[in-house]
């Protein structure tokens, strides 16, 4: 499938910034069953410093302006085409029990990557929390194939969370999320990946985007889509799995990859430091488009 995105983000400030450094994680990168052309990231007002070949500590890639010009509105459109193509959704091979897959991760058994310690962890928007461990364990039972114990868990967390764009923001605290049950798909990937590495298991936050598909009859509206939020978690000897809570299935071809890693705040689309501006508003609109 081909899709081509098209993400802006304008911050509107009520008093000039004189100086602004910036960060953006907004060009996507080339994974396994996807490919990427005609990447644009255009910002007003022009930046006086540019760096648009550097990737991040995880490999994705990043972007950094600074703006030393006086300026009450910063407008960052990223444009590119992607193509997705078929892969197995789901590990084709005999699965291992997922308590036999933490204690290889943990000894570091042979062909495990050493990287993928750094998603064992806590992160720092995803504290060691016992509400985690309590929630997940009901899908990991000992003995239980990995494939399993995730797809049953990513289901309850469909199911018992409320996706509710108006309970949460991008630094509400984890506990609150367990504790009402609602947020939005940013969330959902968090509680997701905060139970799994309870569990003694490798898991990252992805970031992206997915296509929207309107009720039948209506059209599209331009804008209406937004950005995604999902996880992986590490199966030795297969890869990474991609789960998608929000929807409530393991991620497709209409998933397209962005960046991953440890949790949002190492993924954030655009964040920076500002000399001046006041108060500011952030505006965001994506549109995925399938041509």
């Amino acid at each position: 499938m081909k899709f081509k995105v098209r993400h802006t983000t304008t911050y509107k400030y009520t008093e000039p910034v004189q100086l602004s450094h910036h960060a953006a994680h907004l060009r996507p990168r080339a994974v396994d069953g996807q490919s990427v052309s005609q990447v644009k990231v255009a910002i007003r007002p022009s930046p006086e410093v540019l760096d648009e070949g550097g990737a991040d500590y995880f490999g994705n890639p990043i972007t950094f302006f600074t703006i030393q010009s006086p300026h009450s509105t910063l407008v960052i459109d990223a444009t590119f085409v992607v193509e997705t193509t078929t892969q197995p959704r789901l590990p084709q091979i005999a699965v291992p029990a997922w308590d036999s897959v933490r204690l290889n991760t943990w000894l570091g058994a042979r062909g495990i990557d050493e990287s993928v310690m750094d998603f064992v962890f806590a992160s720092p928007q995803l504290p060691c929390l016992s509400e985690a461990e309590r929630y997940a364990l009901p899908s990991f039972p000992p003995g239980r194939p990995l494939d399993e114990a995730v797809m049953d868990l990513n289901h309850r967390i469909h199911t018992d969370f409320t996706f509710d764009p108006e309970a949460t923001t991008v630094g509400t605290p984890l506990a609150q999320v367990f504790q009402q049950r609602r947020g939005v798909c940013q969330d959902f990937a968090h509680v997701g990946i905060a139970c799994l590495r309870s569990m003694g298991l490798a898991a990252r936050y992805v970031s992206g985007y997915i296509r929207t598909k309107p009720p039948p009859g209506k059209e599209k509206l331009v804008g209406a889509d937004a950005s995604h939020a999902w996880l992986s978690v590490y199966q030795p000897g297969w890869g990474w799995l991609d789960l998608d809570p929000t929807n409530d299935m393991a991620a497709g071809q209409d998933h397209i990859v962005v960046a991953w890693g440890r949790d949002y705040d190492d993924v954030t689309p655009v964040r920076g430091v500002v000399l001046g501006g006041g108060e500011h508003q952030v505006l965001v609109a994506v549109d995925v488009i399938e041509f």
